[in-house]
């Protein structure tokens, strides 16, 4: 589990293709370096987010570490797409004293997004994102609200603005955080890492449940849930 709160930056510099015999497929095996900061207290099998991705140490040094990438995870996430010199947000699992200054973030990417437009406002900047379907073909942005979490490429923000009929979200990023997260240097058109908050999934599940349990009560409870939001619609009239 992890906080989304960045703790550095970190470096591609080499990405190797796994074998296919031992990785199931292609896979990558990637090198990041200029992150000794998070690798003082590193152990082989260590989980390190990746750009919001829990990924496993396979071997480290002094400032750099091996992961290895799941033909599985390329496809799900915007890791496929480093080059060498890119630039990943790190983060180490969180330990019990850890603060809690951002989010649960489970480094269990839903989709990816796609970078619509950058404002600047004063000396922050809003960003605003079109996610693409997740694998199984369902629109995430359901489970995206207003003032609600998100990580993206592994960092916690808050969602200012979201627009279920255009297909898009907004997030600020200020100043000081547009040089603490990867995100700060990108363009429209380049992608981000999307994991939603796991707490709408599970109270979905939840929900979802309940009325197939429970289909003799289930037109009551939708009647007192209509009955109450057309009543606090009328009461702002």
């Amino acid at each position: 589990m992890f906080t989304g709160l960045v703790e550095t930056i970190g470096t591609v510099t080499a990405l190797t293709e796994l074998d296919p015999s031992t990785s199931g497929g292609n896979g990558t095996s990637l090198t990041i370096s200029d992150c000794s900061t998070i690798l003082d207290d590193a152990h082989l099998g260590d989980s390190i987010c990746v750009n919001g991705t829990c990924l496993t140490v396979t071997e480290f040094e002094k400032d750099s570490f091996k992961v290895g990438v799941a033909p599985e995870t390329l496809r799900r996430t915007n890791l496929g797409s480093l080059k060498e010199k890119s630039r990943v947000n790190l983060e180490r699992a969180m330990l019990p004293h850890t603060r809690m200054g951002g989010h649960i973030v489970q480094g269990h990417v839903d989709t990816v997004a796609t970078i619509v437009s950058i404002t600047p406002d004063g000396n922050a900047l809003t960003f605003r994102f079109k996610p693409r379907p997740a694998p199984d073909g369902s629109n995430i942005l359901r489970y995206i609200v207003e003032k609600g979490f998100i990580a993206l490429d592994g960092a916690s923000l808050t969602v200012t603005n979201v627009d279920d009929a255009e297909g898009w979200f907004e997030i600020m990023l200020i100043a000081y955080s547009q040089e603490k997260v990867v995100m700060g240097k990108k363009q429209p058109g380049e992608e981000v890492n999307v994991e939603i908050d796991l707490v709408g999934k599970l109270v979905e599940k939840s929900v979802n449940a309940y009325f197939e349990s429970n289909k003799d009560g289930a037109p009551a409870v939708l009647e007192k849930m209509v009955a109450r939001l057309v009543h606090e619609k009328l009461a702002k009239v």
